[in-house]
């Protein structure tokens, strides 16, 4: 075969795959076009499309049936550790005055056995220190630093029984208001930040325990050093000393449904619910999930979740909550502050 033979196949043969290649491309472009306009147009399940919350909460189902929340997260030696960055203010803003802290604590067994127990859980009123929030938005990245907060003025139970003006509404909506904030009393606004209240927040009227620090603190010290990492993609490694959750819940044991089962789930959620997370149970009694009073050696800050935060270094810090007000045993699926704007709910590492 002479050369111009040779290259007269070539040719045929590279316009024959260069034609093939453009067809097999056109298609592909059309199939990925539909399949984003099926995924575009579909309903929306916790602001995120219903195929991709659906694809998450498969992901979630096979992470946990591989690795059953066996892993343990790496540990290090002290000199690694450092200071943790301020990262998230939500349910913050006030100062709390600690005399007033209580942890309220709802699904336990036999709950009237311990001298804690009350008839209503939700009738507890924190008090604030009135100071002025140095913070906007959500990562603060840096510290505190000296002379930037506001003096303390004075503490008060809340600003929320203040009388709004509803009058330019129409006489109905002037009523249904005015009937809400007289319900109020004095009490703190619920779920005030931008995901809104939780739809697993108490009822009213919810028997339970409303412990002290030193009912948690009691428990035996557990220290160790890991690594925070946020999904915005930094990590850090921190000191965290505290109690094991899986403690907490052995002196405070969740009550078996009527099928003889425990509980499935743990739901969180700051003082007066501006911040909520949920968890399975046995996530919370994995041997490194803690509920942490000091960082780096020292008491925790308002800006960490003074005076008890969480640390589960198997998920990713949005949720390791902060300022723990409640924590509730329940066999329904808890609401999920970020999963609201479109997170995961499982948040695995």
């Amino acid at each position: 075969m002479s050369d111009l033979d040779i290259n007269a196949e070539v040719k045929r043969a590279s316009a024959r795959r260069t034609r093939r290649s453009f067809l097999v491309a056109g298609v592909g472009a059309v199939g990925a076009f539909e399949f984003y306009r099926w995924i575009a147009n579909a309903p929306q399940k916790e602001l995120l499309a219903a195929p991709l919350r659906d694809a998450l909460e498969v992901n979630a189902k096979v992470a946990r049936t591989v690795f059953d929340e066996r892993g343990m997260a790496p540990t290090y030696s002290l000199e690694h550790a450092r200071e943790l960055r301020i990262n998230g203010q939500y349910g913050l803003k006030q100062e709390l005055v600690p005399e007033s802290y209580r942890l309220q604590v709802v699904g336990v067994d036999q709950a009237k056995r311990f001298p804690q127990y009350v008839d209503d859980v939700t009738a507890w009123n924190y008090k604030y220190v009135k100071a002025a929030s140095q913070y906007e938005g959500h990562d603060t990245k840096e510290a505190p630093k000296a002379g930037k907060t506001a003096p303390a003025a004075a503490t008060t139970d809340s600003d929320a029984g203040a009388q709004t003006d509803y009058s330019s509404l129409p006489p109905a909506f002037q009523k249904a208001f005015a009937a809400m904030q007289a319900s109020q009393g004095t009490k703190e606004p619920r779920g005030q930040e931008e995901a809104g209240e939780s739809d697993s927040t108490l009822d009213a009227n919810t028997p339970g325990l409303l412990l002290k620090l030193e009912d948690v603190t009691k428990l035996p010290r557990h220290e160790m050093v890991t690594q925070f990492k946020c999904i915005e993609g930094w990590s850090e490694i921190v000191q965290w000393s505290g109690v094991r959750l899986r403690d907490f819940i052995a002196a405070y044991p969740p009550a078996k449904n009527a099928q003889g089962k425990l509980p499935k789930y743990v739901y969180m959620e700051t003082p007066n619910g501006d911040y909520y997370v949920g968890f399975h149970l046995n996530e919370c009694m994995h041997p490194q999930s803690t509920l942490v009073t000091e960082m780096s050696g020292k008491p925790l800050t308002q800006w960490h979740g003074a005076p008890l935060r969480l640390h589960m270094p198997i998920k990713y810090g949005y949720k390791q909550i902060k300022r723990i007000g409640l924590i509730a045993y329940t066999d329904d699926k808890p609401d999920d502050y970020w999963t609201k704007l479109g997170y995961d709910w499982y948040a695995g590492i």
